[in-house]
């Protein structure tokens, strides 16, 4: 039987073109550059003598016939090794155990929460919570003893702390439909100067738009708060003000016309790290839960691009 050119990473390439349109995302997803994921999609399919895609220049890259049933293979076959690794894990370690989430970030909860309820399925033993109240600090809480993993937006070098990268995504501006800003396609940092900048009630330097955009160029807004997203939209599509929010957690919004998304400069970009302790870096379902935080948000939400490797 003529042996056959498919392998685990193979699989493995093909959901990540699938999931982000793009052979340059995918590379970052699976750590390979973009030069070396095109010979191994090459060379697949000239083991196979079939195309996989449809290249098309300016368009998201698209599965063949062929390369949809390649899919659907990964898809099945790559569930059942992380099913037969996860059984190894607890033959090894044992299936109990304690994951408690601190998070920064206001947003964190639209995706956390689908993350979650995946893990439960994966390690039903492991008393799985999140760590009460929004938490300016939750490194700290990880070094006392009172979070097991935390979700931060900057990976600073922290003694006693990993960071494991999740996934990157842009911010992007808000206006009202008929917002005289509406009209530019991008905005710069003195576009800001004259508006009300509603945000979540957090320090500036825990705001990207603050941090990366408008303090570099001298730029400070009047300001106003809000703790939750959709009020925030409300505001600014009632022209109390304009906002920078994360393009995935505004698309609901934007499909329903209630205001219009901008880019910021030339994109500004945000990201997303899980915080560990280096003793706990090697924790089975600490580890699975990281994977499983990556693989479903990047399977349903909008916009997301990958990190590189472990910090």
């Amino acid at each position: 039987m003529t042996r056959s050119p498919l392998e685990l990473r193979h699989l493995r390439s093909i959901v990540a073109i699938a999931e982000t349109g793009s052979v340059s995302q995918a590379a970052r997803r699976v750590f390979l550059t973009q030069s070396a994921l095109s010979h191994q999609l090459k060379a697949l399919e000239d083991g196979y003598g079939v195309a996989l895609f449809e290249r098309r220049k300016a368009q998201p890259l698209r599965l063949t016939q062929a390369g949809e049933r390649l899919l659907t293979l990964a898809r099945q076959v790559l569930a059942q090794v992380d099913n037969a690794e996860r059984d190894l894990a607890r033959l090894r370690e044992g299936e109990a155990g304690e994951l408690r989430v601190a998070v920064e970030c206001h947003t964190c909860f639209d995706w956390l929460m689908p993350a979650m309820d995946a893990f439960r399925s994966h390690w039903p033993a492991v008393e799985l919570d999140i760590v009460s109240g929004f938490h300016a600090d939750p490194v700290g809480l990880l070094l006392t003893g009172r979070a097991d993993l935390a979700i931060v937006s900057e990976a600073e070098e922290t003694p006693g702390v990993s960071h494991f990268p999740l996934f990157a995504y842009e911010m992007v501006a808000l206006a009202a439909r008929d917002h005289p800003l509406a009209a530019k396609k991008s905005w710069s940092a003195a576009d800001f100067a004259a508006e009300t900048l509603i945000s979540y009630p957090v320090p500036d330097a825990m705001l990207d738009l603050m941090r990366k955009v408008l303090k570099p160029a001298g730029v400070s807004p009047e300001r106003r708060t809000s703790e939750l997203t959709i009020a925030i939209v409300q505001l600014v599509a009632s022209r109390r003000g304009v906002a920078a929010l994360p393009y995935w957690a505004v698309v609901p919004y934007l499909e329903k016309g209630y205001v219009v998304a901008r880019r910021i400069g030339d994109g500004l970009n945000s990201e997303l790290y899980a915080a560990v302790r280096d003793d706990d870096a090697g924790v089975a379902y600490l580890n699975d839960f990281v994977d499983t935080v990556r693989a479903t948000s990047f399977a349903t939400l909008p916009g997301l691009t990958a990190l590189g490797a472990e910090l």
